[in-house]
């Protein structure tokens, strides 16, 4: 009888499209392995009152959409997370390990539904759960009233569709992953709408000693694996998180270079800082504290620190 891999994963349409994702390739490459998935309901999931993921995070003790999923890998529940990249705290829980990002890495930009940025009348409403799209909205169009939202995507989308909204801010992976890019009326550009750290990339977590370790270490992406984690040194350097405005992106150029760019920016929108930087891929953690130092230099620290005060 062969080995038997349990998956965890959130039980959202889009987590379970994150997962038949990432087993594609694997079912072939381990045809001996069972690979089972199991449904963990993470405190975002079930409480959709509650106007913030930051208050959510609090009340689950952790992260509003990987608390309960890290303990069931703990407790040997499941042997595998998928999670979103994007929505896992920059401190793993001990004990665990992120194995190599897989590749390719889905699209890493914001979009705008139901308007374009520049088709928006004054005042127009749009929605967004995430303090890093807010800020940055509100530093492109200060005149916007950007609202906050939550729920899956299709649920949010329909808040355009039914006219509550003019517009939402969503990921473009999610669309993509769910066949509704149709539904992208602007790709924002992510050279002025930085992305959150992470967002595109897959997050593959396992207990450190374990069958599925030693099964999937050396699967993965190496050019995606040194962008994600030079964004997330970054992110935890500022001592960020995702009720933070920090937006990071980085790429490998045809040279073989790793580029990171980031900015931080006030919750209002009136005061933004950026850098970025340039560096050996096999680096990826010194590039990320390179470019974090340097918004510190300018700044960024008294952003944070009015931010989280407000929290």
């Amino acid at each position: 009888m062969g080995d038997v891999v349990r998956i965890g994963s959130r039980a959202s349409k889009l987590a379970r499209r994150q997962v038949s994702e990432w087993l594609a390739p694997l079912v072939g490459q381990f045809p001996e392995v069972a690979f089972k998935r199991e449904v963990i309901l993470e405190g975002g999931d079930q409480d959709r009152v509650t106007p913030t993921l930051a208050e959510v995070a609090k009340t689950a003790g952790g992260s509003a959409f990987s608390t309960n999923q890290e303990a069931a890998l703990v407790t040997g529940k499941v042997d595998v997370i998928v999670h979103s990249l994007k929505d896992l705290p920059t401190a793993v829980t001990e004990g665990t390990t992120l194995l190599t990002t897989p590749g390719p890495r889905e699209d890493v930009r914001d979009v705008l539904c139901g308007a374009t940025l520049a088709g928006l009348p004054e005042g127009a409403t749009v929605g967004t759960g995430a303090p890093r799209r807010v800020a940055q909205l509100l530093a492109l169009r200060p005149d916007l009233n950007v609202v906050p939202i939550r729920g899956n995507v299709p649920g949010r989308l329909a808040r355009t569709t039914k006219g509550a909204l003019d517009a939402v801010v969503l990921a473009a992976a999610g669309l993509n992953r769910l066949g509704l890019t149709p539904e992208i009326h602007e790709v924002l550009d992510p050279r002025h709408f930085l992305p959150s750290p992470g967002q595109g990339a897959l997050g593959i977590q396992v207990r450190t000693d374990s069958l599925a370790a030693r099964l999937l270490t050396g699967t993965g992406d190496s050019d995606v694996d040194a962008c994600v984690r030079a964004e997330r040194a970054l992110l935890a350097d500022l001592h960020g998180g995702c009720s933070v405005p920090v937006g990071a992106w980085g790429r490998v150029e045809r040279d073989g270079l790793l580029h990171l760019s980031a900015a931080v920016t006030s919750a209002d929108g009136t005061r933004q800082v950026t850098a970025e930087a340039t560096g050996p891929a096999d680096e990826p953690e010194k590039l990320g504290f390179t470019v974090a130092a340097d918004l510190l230099n300018q700044g960024a620290a008294d952003i944070l620190s009015a931010i989280r005060s407000s929290l």
